[in-house]
């Protein structure tokens, strides 16, 4: 007679976790790295095991407490952001095992999810980490940041701030594919060679050694029609002095101000009154019903080579505090994502 044990495998899942909230720049110190087990789902619930993790600047303003467009992550909970990975495990009928999906599945191998605010990937024609990038929440919010905000016109001059960025650099691409001019500021040599010679920019201004403001009038003489601001600061202050008449001014972010306590609000904003122009903002999860249609053209235009991207993958989750530090020092060059 033959004693039949069952043996469960548990399985484990690695995840980061918020501590404390950051004072100025993010610190190893305010995330600890915790292993769990891991949960059976349940009806209409699906398990996707991550393989990128996203880092985005938008991170450093989750930490807060408190609420703007989404409340802040709580001390004790996984750090929110965005994955994209594989359904290994679905009890939901329009998530088949299999799939492949991205969403804000937080800062972990394994997450448990609905599916509701999960994009659901028809075909993998590009590397799936482009998901999180040219074709995840940063080139949807370059494409509607730019296209429904910024309404360019061909023949107008469009200029973005942190264009070396993903969302810098995807908003210059789609400028140029309708017909503008395009210039772009970055933090060195290297990037602002990129933005020209890859991005197809007309002109790169590197911030740190030029003259931002005699450079700004050089590039655009006529002024600035559309100027996408991912920076914030002086950098907003200098460009609203340079504004074409009727000219659109989208606030996407404002990477500059994110670890200081006080906030620098523009000294030139009375310059959008004397340009008849506007000011406006854009929060990309407004757009989410509409992402499969920019998807799809946005994949078009990389497979014709009118839209390029660049990457920059760190292994292990265990450095996301090291990555993070990473994107707000400028030290990433191109889209920063964690590889599970």
């Amino acid at each position: 007679m033959y004693l039949v044990r069952t043996i469960r495998l548990i399985m484990k899942n690695q995840q980061i976790v918020l501590v404390r909230r950051p004072e100025g720049m993010a610190s190893p110190d305010d995330f600890s790295l915790k292993t769990v087990d891991m949960p059976d789902i349940e009806e209409g619930q699906i398990l996707v095991k991550n393989e990128y993790l996203s880092l985005d600047p938008a991170m450093r303003g989750w930490m807060n407490e408190g609420t703007t467009y989404m409340p802040g992550v709580q001390i004790g909970s996984v750090m929110r952001g965005f994955g994209a990975g594989k359904i290994v495990a679905s009890k939901h009928d329009d998530y088949p095992e299999g799939s492949y999906i991205t969403g804000l599945f937080g800062v972990q191998e394994y997450a448990v999810s609905d599916g509701k605010g999960t994009t659901l990937i028809d075909q993998i024609n590009e590397p799936l980490s482009y998901h999180l990038g040219i074709l995840g929440m940063p080139g949807m919010t370059a494409y509607f940041g730019l296209l429904e905000k910024g309404q360019p016109e061909a023949g107008q001059t469009v200029f973005v701030s942190g264009a070396a960025g993903v969302v810098g650099s995807t908003v210059g691409q789609i400028a140029k594919i309708k017909g503008c001019t395009v210039v772009g500021t970055a933090g060195s040599k290297e990037k602002c060679r990129y933005l020209i010679e890859e991005c197809g920019f007309d002109a790169a201004i590197n911030y740190k050694e030029e003259d931002l403001e005699a450079s700004i009038k050089a590039a655009c003489p006529d002024g600035v029609d559309v100027f996408y601001d991912n920076v914030g600061g002086p950098m907003l202050d200098t460009m609203l002095k340079n504004l074409a008449r009727g000219a659109r001014v989208v606030i996407c972010g404002a990477i500059s101000q994110y670890n200081k306590s006080e906030i620098y609000g523009p000294k030139n904003y009375m310059k959008i009154v004397t340009a008849r122009g506007y000011i406006t903002g854009i929060i990309v999860f407004d757009y989410i019903n509409q992402y499969p249609k920019a998807v799809k053209e946005m994949s078009q235009w990389i497979a014709e080579g009118k839209l390029k991207t660049k990457e920059h993958v760190v292994d292990g989750i265990e450095h996301f505090p090291a990555a993070l530090q990473m994107l707000f020092k400028g030290q990433n060059f191109g889209k920063l994502s964690l590889k599970i």
